[in-house]
């Protein structure tokens, strides 16, 4: 199982940062390769420009601790965790992490490459909002 980590500091109030990534059904909006998802509960599919299906279950959208949380449970996977996490670092100051775990190891090299163009939309967003 690999598990890879990916950060950015953004200047940006970290509940701006937060409101980027809370909403489920926004991730089009700034994880790379993603056309569209539909959000049903805590059950998300995402569509890849490849027109892959992907579905994830959300675990955890916690406001307080600004922790976002899901789990791809396409069968591709033997098991998947990603988490984004929006720290303050100070006053307009924020850091965003976004981590993977998965298995088999190759797939979290996939994802965690897509995350570094996430983050760093996630900051373009943020920053000019």
């Amino acid at each position: 199982m690999a598990s890879i980590r990916h950060e950015i500091r953004i200047n940006a109030a970290p509940d701006k940062v937060w409101n980027v990534v809370t909403r489920p059904e926004s991730i089009p909006e700034w994880f790379p390769g993603i056309d569209s998802c539909t959000v049903d509960g805590n059950v998300r599919v995402i569509k890849t420009h490849m027109g892959l299906e992907m579905p994830e279950k959300i675990l955890t959208n916690d406001s307080l601790a600004r922790r976002f949380a899901y789990q791809i449970t396409a069968p591709l996977y033997r098991f998947h965790l990603g988490v984004i996490d929006v720290l303050e670092i100070g006053p307009g100051d924020s850091l965003c992490v976004y981590s993977t775990t998965a298995e088999p190891d190759t797939l979290a090299l996939i994802i965690a490459g897509g995350t570094v163009g996430a983050l760093e939309e996630i900051k373009r967003i943020a920053e000019t909002s």
